[in-house]
């Protein structure tokens, strides 16, 4: 009998889809991949109060969706959302995967993933040795700050003290999205001129999301900071216009669609909000090993030095 190997996995939304879509290609599990992204769309735009459900209530959906008696088909649970007038939502709790024909992995081994609100924590915490998450909550929580910026994930690591955890990114998966940076014509009147140099010239109000304070302080660099104080938007004020009225700040954007529905000028993009797969050092055995291997690949856009040993 082969071992059960978790894997920690976000609940919902980009990061869980593509960790899916990995899934699907390297475990040719395109239809388990298709049913869980499917289903929380669904839910998703349930909550937003964009269609209608055919079943009303919450419970009896997750009654359908789950199937309990058969661990190879997915689970699902109730995320509480502790916001004002936000339902709980149906979220990806887990399913088993059998591990057939990987070469390091012995006969009967199965991969169990199991949904996190927050997996980094779980694999700091040693719950896990391989999970996936957003590589921004390691920037938040435990690189290092330094005078010069943290620009690419492949940096990542070097700025981990080993000695505050065990975590290491092995891998990013490529579903980028950039935290830029942004300011208003009278600010900064063309793109080229929004970077990091404009920063170390700039004194003033720098408007950020309260929760990446650290984030930017990372990547940005501290020296780029000394004359900047942070400003955080008003409650129920979207993070874009209240750029636009501070006149710079920082803010994760795909497009800069709204950013330039505000009147905003679109800078330099700063890092990567990337999905990343991780290991805990400490947690892995041979057989996690080869689930890594497998994982990480040649099936990403990002190149970082870890030995997969």
């Amino acid at each position: 009998m082969g071992e059960r190997i978790p894997l920690a996995m976000p609940r919902k939304g980009r990061p869980l889809e593509s960790v899916l879509d990995l899934l699907a290609r390297r475990l040719d599990v395109p239809d388990l991949a298709d049913d869980v992204i499917t289903t929380l769309r669904h839910e998703k735009a349930v909550t937003k109060g964009s269609v209608e459900p055919d079943e009303p209530d919450i419970y009896h959906r997750l009654a359908t969706y789950s199937a309990v008696d058969d661990s190879m088909a997915p689970e699902y649970t109730l995320l509480r959302d502790d916001r004002a007038g936000k339902p709980r939502r149906i979220v990806f709790d887990s399913v088993t995967i059998p591990l057939e024909g990987v070469d390091g992995v012995s006969e009967g081994t199965e991969l169990v993933l199991v949904g996190r609100e927050e997996p980094f924590r779980a694999l700091r915490t040693h719950e896990f040795a391989l999970g996936f998450d957003s590589a921004d909550l390691i920037l938040e929580e435990v690189v290092d700050l330094r005078s010069d910026p943290l620009e690419r994930i492949a940096d990542v690591n070097a700025r981990i003290d080993p000695a505050n955890t065990d975590v290491q990114v092995v891998s990013g998966l490529g579903d980028t999205v950039y935290h830029t940076l942004m300011a208003t014509p009278d600010a900064a009147p063309t793109s080229e001129a929004i970077d990091r140099d404009f920063l170390r010239d700039y004194a003033g109000p720098l408007c950020i999301t309260p929760r990446y304070e650290r984030l930017v302080r990372a990547v940005l660099g501290t020296e780029s900071l000394e004359n900047v104080r942070f400003q955080y938007p008003g409650e129920g004020v979207e993070e874009e216009r209240a750029i636009a009225e501070t006149g710079v700040g920082v803010y994760l954007t795909v497009t800069g669609s709204t950013a330039r529905d505000h009147g905003l000028v679109l800078g330099e993009q700063l890092f990567p909000s990337e999905t990343v797969l991780m290991e805990n050092a400490a947690e892995i055995s041979s057989e996690v090993a080869a689930v890594r291997s497998l994982l990480a690949d040649g099936d990403t856009e990002t190149e970082l030095e870890v030995a997969l040993s």
